[in-house]
Formats: C-alpha cells, structure tokens, sequence
C-alpha cells in the first residue's frame, strides 16, 4: 500500500481550539459517569448456565 498524498492546494491539517474550562467540567463529569457504569457492568457475574434443548 502506498502513501496517500494531499492534494495540491488542500490542507487536511486542523487545529482544534481549546475547551473553556465549562466544557473540561462537563467532559470530565460525563467521563466519571461512563467509568463508573461500565466498571459496574464489568463486576456483574456472567451467567455459565446453559440450557438443555430437547430435541
């Protein structure tokens, strides 16, 4: 696989500007949530039960 080159004339480079501190908060708040509902998930035992099918 080659490189894939930018066209002539055309900046594919972007920067970004920075968070208020508002934003930070809100992102940090929201990151705390997810963390603590998906180590929840994590700590819930897994079912190892199968079901018997009869034929």
């Amino acid at each position: 696989m080659g490189l894939i080159r930018e066209p002539k004339n055309v900046d594919f480079t972007v920067q970004s500007a920075p968070w208020t501190e508002e934003e930070l908060c809100d992102f940090r708040k929201l990151m705390t949530e997810l963390k603590a509902k998906n180590a929840a998930r994590k700590l819930r035992p897994k079912s190892t039960k199968k079901k018997k099918i009869l034929a």
